[in-house]
């Protein structure tokens, strides 16, 4: 069974593609979605080539990305469309010649996003979270696009000082940027503060999601985020292995109600303004999330010592829970919290095996 075969996929597509947002702002346009393939991008693609079926929104779509092979087999379904093409790119180069029309709206969704990747591959994290935000700036202010989102990172927030229980959009916790670590979010603070002077001085119109840990069945099976790593297992029917004592303390999100959080800051998020996508029904300590995933699985919690790459790419925070107040009053609520969300995800993995 592909994934969009899959019942329960299709009813979080629907879910959200049914939504009352002000849909008619996307109608008859053009968007660009870079990482198309990624977590979040690929349900993207998949919630608007819905509404491209069933609701004739005529809304063309230019998915980017690297790899040719993985976007004909996971865009397989929407080859012939004519509302869909696939842009085979690396970002990291400027995007002249890719497309002469005028772009409506970009979603810049690429990046590195995964522990091992900043260990092993610290440059390409930092300029794709830097240079490739830039090139993908310059593309949508020559191509006239009327709104950029930039998909940001919880990780902006740093280390919790201890003064605060959530991090609001205003906090700025704490970084030691002289560590290989902090390519991550310090490229991402960067990306922030790119994102401002393109409105100040390209009048480009931005605004920001701060995305929290996501997860979901169109997570990569690239991805070394630990709760990657444990639905992977829990799919497997494997013990769950946890590197850690386990207490650190986090917000997640469920790949539907990420994506619910992105198209409504499209829509009706104002310019130049950050906000965090999260809810406090899915924050957890990472030793309770192993234990939810081991009793899912029917196996149990192992420990392990982490090796000399994963502890290099391994975030510093211990406690990072998001205040998602200012997007719940832009009418944003979450279908699933953390146990709903993980039982859904590995329901839907285990039956695509």
């Amino acid at each position: 069974m592909d994934m969009h075969e899959h019942p329960l996929y299709i009813e979080d597509v629907k879910k959200v593609a049914e939504m009352a947002l002000p849909w008619e702002k996307i109608s008859d346009t053009s968007v660009l979605i870079s990482g198309a393939t990624g977590l979040i991008g690929s349900f993207l693609v998949d919630v608007l080539m819905w509404r491209n079926t069933y609701k004739k929104a005529n809304c063309r779509i230019f998915a980017l990305g690297r790899n040719v092979e993985k976007a004909l087999k996971r865009f397989s379904f929407y080859i012939d469309s004519p509302f869909f093409h696939f842009i085979s790119h690396d970002i990291n180069e400027p995007m002249q010649g890719k497309t002469d029309e005028n772009v409506d709206y970009v979603f810049h969704l690429a990046s590195n996003t995964h522990p091992v990747a900043y260990a092993i591959d610290p440059i390409g994290t930092i300029t794709t979270n830097i240079i490739g935000l830039k090139n993908m700036l310059d593309f949508s202010v020559e191509h006239n696009t009327k709104r950029f989102v930039f998909a940001s990172s919880n990780e902006i927030y740093g280390e919790n000082r201890g003064d605060q229980e959530f991090f609001d959009e205003h906090y700025c916790g704490y970084i030691n940027c002289n560590t290989l670590r902090a390519g991550y979010p310090e490229s991402k603070r960067c990306g922030e503060a790119l994102c401002q002077a393109y409105i100040e001085q390209k009048n480009l119109d931005i605004v920001i999601p701060r995305f929290t840990r996501s997860y979901g069945p169109t997570m990569l099976e690239s991805d070394t985020k630990a709760i990657s790593q444990f639905i992977k297992k829990a799919v497997a029917g494997e013990n769950i292995v946890l590197k850690s004592a386990g207490n650190q303390y986090y917000s997640y999100t469920y790949m539907a109600d990420a994506v619910l959080g992105l198209l409504i800051i499209l829509l009706l998020g104002k310019t130049g303004e950050a906000y965090n996508i999260a809810n406090q029904s899915s924050d957890i300590t990472l030793r309770n999330l192993a234990s939810i995933l081991a009793s899912i699985a029917g196996t149990k919690v192992i420990f392990e010592i982490p090796d000399a790459i994963e502890k290099a790419g391994y975030s510093k925070a211990t406690k990072a829970r998001l205040d998602g107040s200012k997007l719940r009053m832009l009418g944003w609520y979450p279908f699933y919290n953390i146990k709903t969300g993980i039982q859904k995800t590995v329901k839907i993995l285990s039956e695509l095996k």
